[in-house]
């Protein structure tokens, strides 16, 4: 399971290694890491399409798909010629060099790093400060079906093309959809982020109840969630024909319009994907032609005014009170801990459980120093006021930063 050895592989005159070849990564779909190399070859002119001449976050896999990832920002050191890099400044304050790929063999180059999918940032490496690239992350919460997605997408598009602009879907891999907006590289993160959440409020105005712009998780209910956010500065998203680490190797496909209604995400995998991709093309060919204005949108912005705020807390912290009767479960490093955590809750908590709707459950990733961690939550809002429990010691608490030494002023 481990895998042995290494091969060497020649792509467009590149010589790329590539360790422990035989490393099974899916087992379930019985593919290795070199299988997954030339999955990345076959789509080459997709893949880069996507994240081709972008700074990249790698997110490495090296212990396989079962196992929490590390986010590695700065490209490694020993990096072959083939690999550029591109230094990007952080809304923190901080800095990092990351990878750029430009041809197959970067591709080759980043599977072999332990890479599964590939997360580039919206701009090109010879532009840092203007992003070129507007993302619609349609995210649906728990008890939304696949229908749903497709209406809320379309409703995207109808807004998109009232403004100007041309919308690019894909599955996100997942249970998701991506739009994908070409943008002419004049304006900076601040505007493109103002810009996305006037579209994701739009949709939620003409689309209540399907589709939600609301920032909090706790206040979406069952709906879709246009998340407007992954337009910051510092955020990535899996790009076109990224395989993610599920285990029926699925991969985030571009689809034409009218293939949304028909299809599912569950049809394309690492084994059906390059033939599509032969036979068809890529329907995203055209993508880099088709670069708008932010204008409309910006002007959206304008008439709908500022997006309503939340509310603060009132003990001086700062931090935000939810408007939900919320109740913190567990911390964990792990979402197989967290979803351990939750079955122990709901085994002492019988009578509650049962009236909990599927978004009133809150599993969400968290970004730690390098890697996700999970916080587990319920929202108490259908349970009775008199039969809602309290506030419990934490069946997990997990501590992201424990031993990590902070930089201290030493002025």
């Amino acid at each position: 399971m481990t895998g042995t050895g290494e091969a060497h592989i020649e792509v467009d005159g590149q010589d790329v290694r590539v360790s422990h070849p035989d490393k099974v990564v899916f087992p379930e779909a019985g593919l290795t890491k070199l299988d997954l190399v030339e999955y990345y070859l076959a789509v080459a002119e997709g893949a880069l399409r996507g994240a081709g001449g972008r700074p990249l976050v790698l997110k490495r896999f090296v212990k396989g798909i079962d196992a929490e990832p590390f986010f590695q920002k700065r490209v490694p050191a020993n990096r072959p010629d083939f690999v550029e890099s591109a230094t990007l400044k952080y809304a923190s304050g901080n800095s990092a060099e990351e990878a750029v790929i430009r041809d197959a063999a970067g591709l080759a180059w980043t599977v072999n790093l332990g890479c599964i999918d590939l997360n580039p940032h919206a701009v090109r490496a010879e532009d840092l400060d203007h992003p070129d690239e507007l993302r619609v992350d349609l995210d649906p919460m728990p008890g939304v079906d696949w229908s749903q997605m497709v209406d809320a997408a379309f409703v995207v598009r109808d807004v998109l093309d009232e403004h100007g602009l041309i919308g690019w879907p894909k599955t996100s891999g997942s249970r998701g959809i991506h739009i994908l907006v070409r943008l002419r590289a004049e304006w900076d993160f601040r505007a493109v982020r103002l810009a996305a959440q006037a579209l994701a409020r739009e949709v939620e105005k003409r689309a209540p109840g399907l589709a939600t712009a609301r920032w909090w998780k706790e206040e979406r209910g069952e709906s879709v969630f246009v998340d407007f956010n992954q337009n910051a500065k510092d955020r990535t998203v899996a790009s076109a024909y990224s395989v993610r680490p599920l285990p029926d190797a699925r991969v985030s496909t571009p689809l034409e319009w009218d293939e949304l209604r028909v299809r599912r995400p569950g049809e394309f995998t690492v084994l059906t994907v390059p033939e599509r991709f032969a036979d068809k093309g890529d329907p995203h060919a055209g993508i880099d032609d088709a670069a708008g204005s932010l204008e409309g949108l910006l002007r959206l912005a304008d008439e709908l005014g500022p997006a309503e705020k939340p509310p603060r807390g009132t003990d001086g912290s700062g931090r935000r009170a939810s408007t939900m009767p919320l109740i913190e479960i567990a911390r964990t490093r792990t979402r197989p801990e967290a979803e351990d955590a939750l079955a122990r809750w709901r085994e002492g908590h019988g009578d509650v459980a049962e009236r909990l709707h599927p978004a009133d459950v809150l599993i969400d990733g968290m970004r730690g120093s390098s890697s996700l961690w999970y916080r587990v939550r319920i929202n108490l809002q259908h349970v009775p006021e008199r039969e809602r429990p309290g506030q419990e010691p934490l069946l997990a608490d997990y501590d992201p930063w424990a031993g990590r030494e902070w930089r201290t002023d030493s002025r």
